[in-house]
């Protein structure tokens, strides 16, 4: 008699597909957001006994069920081990336990029939991960287990049972869940996951069993990227592209902007009142004696685009000589770059338009004491190269640091607004793979990663949306060629700019 047909137990989970695991992952290890984790579950199983079954089964013996009584619920387990490639797509395989259950039905003649059916295995499932928030992210699986079901059987008086069985089958199973980041590396997990088994018998007998589960995850992904041997290499020179496939390693630089000189018509020498100026760049420099800066010229739009480009060469040139000369700034720490009329800050068809793209900027890779400062500069630009996917404009956890340093300032001034420009690249890839980013998919990228960025100003730290503005600039002020995919994701960046009150 085939009693164990009578449990309609369910539950399964999965095969040990780990050596395949380690095969996909090391073709995807350059991927944003990749890194392995472990994760644990623990939460209530339930089954469906069918009674109909074992009320058949028994009424083939000539027995007739008067009563049974059926343990549909248990605690079950999972622990497992993960890669996610990327911020939508990860693979997960583990071990689950989804408990014991079972039954007893009494008879007539006076008999009775127990049985119990424990159900462990292994599972593999492809998982994917759709980010609702910056924290909250919904996940779905659909993947693959093999479920080992060990069924015993005892009787009593009429009744006879039938022989102990194992039996290991495979399955599919699915399920659905949310996540939440409560740090860069630790998460929480509620799932509900549906496992599809066979019994222990071999008869057509399959069912499905639930787990509703709450767990925990790490990650070891920040540990993954510190320790990549590539990521403190020298600046790329142009001459000596980096290798495709080696992504470069997330940087996060800060630079301050304190020159706004203006020019004369046609002129390229520093006036006397600029000088003083010159000396503030000067003081920070030698305070800081690993800092460098480019020294950035620009005209405005009178007279030819190489007459321009040529004085406003002649105009950072300017600035370097005197650093160098009466300052004593080593030349090496310099570098002078002419923009011509390229870089407009305001409209060339007035006169005070014109006098303002008459000028020059220093932009400096500068230490992070901002506050201690002791001259207020007129203008500070935080370039925070915060890296975005190519066609994507959330902020990555690894940013938040840096954007907390810029609200705990703005905290500490209140009367310091900020003005939050977003840029983006030209193409996305290189050589064959290359892809055109049109200029008007740019604009609106570069729009949306400074809007995100002012909102989680706003919403994080409680600043004021009147001291925020956002502007996007497509790819129009790209700080480099877009040959390379290291420049590339230089150019898809955010600008924070620090705007001091005029006294």
């Amino acid at each position: 008699m085939k009693f164990e047909t009578t449990m309609k137990s369910i539950t399964a989970s999965a095969s040990t597909v780990v050596a395949a695991l380690l095969l996909i992952t090391s073709a995807s290890a350059a991927a944003d957001d990749a890194g392995w984790y472990l994760g644990g579950n623990l939460g209530q199983s339930s089954a469906t006994i069918d009674e109909d079954k074992i009320r058949a089964n028994l009424a083939a013996s000539g027995l007739t069920m008067t009563s049974i009584d059926s343990d549909e619920r248990d605690f079950g387990y999972k622990v497992f081990g993960g890669y996610q490639f990327n911020r939508y797509f990860a693979i997960e395989g583990g071990y689950f336990d989804l408990g014991e259950f079972g039954f007893t039905a009494t008879t007539s003649p006076p008999g009775s029939l127990s049985g119990e059916m424990e159900l462990t295995g292994m599972f593999v499932d492809p998982v994917l991960i759709l980010p609702m928030t910056e924290r909250f992210s919904a996940l779905a699986r659909i993947g693959f287990s093999s479920v080992e079901a060990e069924s015993s059987f005892s009787a009593t008086g009429s009744a006879s049972a039938p022989p102990n069985r194992e039996k290991r089958s495979s399955n599919y199973k699915y399920g659905v869940g949310l996540q939440y980041a409560v740090t860069e590396r630790l998460g929480l997990r509620a799932e509900v996951e549906r496992y599809r088994i066979d019994d222990a018998v071999g008869a057509d007998n399959e069912g499905d069993l639930d787990l509703v589960s709450l767990g925990l995850v790490y990650r070891f992904a920040g540990e993954k990227v510190a320790a990549a041997p590539m990521a403190t290499p020298p600046p790329v020179v142009a001459a000596a592209p980096a290798p495709v496939a080696a992504p470069e390693p997330v940087r996060t630089e800060e630079y301050c902007s304190f020159l706004d000189i203006a020019f004369e018509i046609n002129k390229g020498a520093i006036q006397r009142e600029e000088k003083e100026r010159l000396a503030y760049l000067g003081t920070f420099l030698t305070k800081y004696p690993k800092t460098t800066a480019i020294i950035q010229g620009h005209a405005d739009n009178v007279g030819s685009d190489e007459d321009n480009l040529r004085l406003s060469q002649q105009r950072a040139d300017g600035v370097v000589q005197y650093l160098v000369n009466d300052l004593h700034v080593a030349p090496s720490r310099l570098r002078a770059v002419g923009y011509g009329e390229s870089r407009p800050i305001a409209d060339n068809n007035t006169s005070e338009g014109k006098k303002a793209n008459r000028r020059i900027n220093a932009v400096i890779r500068c230490a992070t004491d901002i506050e201690g400062l002791r001259v207020i500069p007129a203008r500070v630009t935080l370039a925070i190269e915060m890296e975005f996917d190519p066609k994507s404009s959330e902020i990555e956890p690894q940013y938040r640091d840096n954007l907390a340093h810029v609200a705990n300032y703005l905290k500490a001034n209140p009367t310091v607004t900020a003005t939050v420009e977003g840029h983006a690249a030209t193409s996305i890839g290189v050589g064959a793979r290359e892809v055109a980013v049109s200029d008007e998919l740019a604009m609106q990228l570069s729009k949306r990663r400074a809007q995100n960025v002012v909102k989680y100003l706003i919403s994080k730290y409680g600043i004021e949306s009147s001291r925020l503005s956002a502007e996007g600039f497509g790819n129009t002020r790209r700080v480099t060629y877009d040959d390379t995919l290291a420049e590339q994701k230089e150019n898809r960046r955010v600008n924070i700019i620090l705007n001091y009150a005029r006294k």
